[in-house]
């Protein structure tokens, strides 16, 4: 009886894994932007949706957007300079730029559709507007690149896979440890592939691509000594960062 129960969970837990098999199968599609396969599970008009509800409840746990104007313009023009010479015009989002006012969380990040925030906390570190545009380019990155919308469907793949390898035979321990490993590879490929588009975008843009150095240097130093290491991490680190960064500047400089 203990055989054909195991049997019989043994055949569920294959179904519920090739039916997430399946549905990521059929929701892999190519970013036209990057050109890289993706998989997604929402449109971008969902998107937009996600970022715009999302942006207000962000700003708050960030003290609010920053009261001073003329900090908030400086955003605006340099994060809108990069978009009108890039293809980031071209992609259906509406990119909206705010300056938080968080005095100690040095970040800036970006919601789907087009949301995108630095705190003051990191404005206040940047040494130009180069390094400014190095910032805002990588998040235009996050967007044009549809690295959320990629990382909520793949999220949805490996937990369908774990609660498979729990029916059937109880390794969804391990089969979530692998999605988490893979998730976190996954994560890693995104900020370089940001990194490689924000200096493509400020080449464009007409700004200096060798302040994006300064801006991993600041990242290292906020970092300190204790930073988590880059195994562990959806970020890599600073120093190969920034040999990525020199890479595509090489590849950049002479081609656009």
């Amino acid at each position: 009886m203990r055989g054909r129960n195991f049997k019989v969970r043994l055949l569920i837990g294959v179904a519920i894994a090739l039916f997430f098999v399946i549905k990521r199968c059929s929701q892999r599609e190519e970013n036209p932007y990057t050109g890289r396969m993706q998989t997604i599970s929402m449109t971008p008009d969902k998107e937009i949706q996600i970022g715009l509800a999302s942006a207000p409840q962000m700003a708050q746990q960030h003290g609010g957007l920053h009261p001073n104007n003329e900090y908030q313009a400086l955003v605006d023009n340099v994060g809108n300079k990069l978009v009108n010479n890039s293809i980031a015009r071209e992609t259906p989002y509406n990119y909206e730029f705010h300056l938080l006012a968080d005095p100690n969380t040095i970040n800036a990040f970006a919601l789907p559709g087009g949301q995108i925030f630095i705190t003051f906390s990191l404005f206040s570190k940047l040494e130009n507007e180069s390094q400014l545009a190095g910032v805002l380019g990588h998040e235009i990155g996050h967007v044009l690149g549809r690295h959320s919308a990629e990382r909520i469907a793949e999220s949805e793949y490996w937990q369908g896979l774990a609660t498979a390898g729990s029916v059937g035979g109880d390794i969804g321990g391990l089969v979530s440890g692998i999605g988490q490993n893979t998730l976190l590879t996954n994560g890693r490929d995104d900020e370089l592939e940001s990194d490689d588009l924000g200096v493509r975008f400020m080449i464009k843009a007409g700004y200096d691509p060798e302040e994006m150095i300064g801006v991993m240097e600041i990242l290292k130093a906020a970092a300190g000594p204790n930073r988590i290491p880059e195994h562990q991490s959806t970020h890599p680190d600073p120093d190969n960062r920034k040999e990525k960064i020199r890479e595509s500047i090489e590849k950049y400089k002479n081609a656009l």
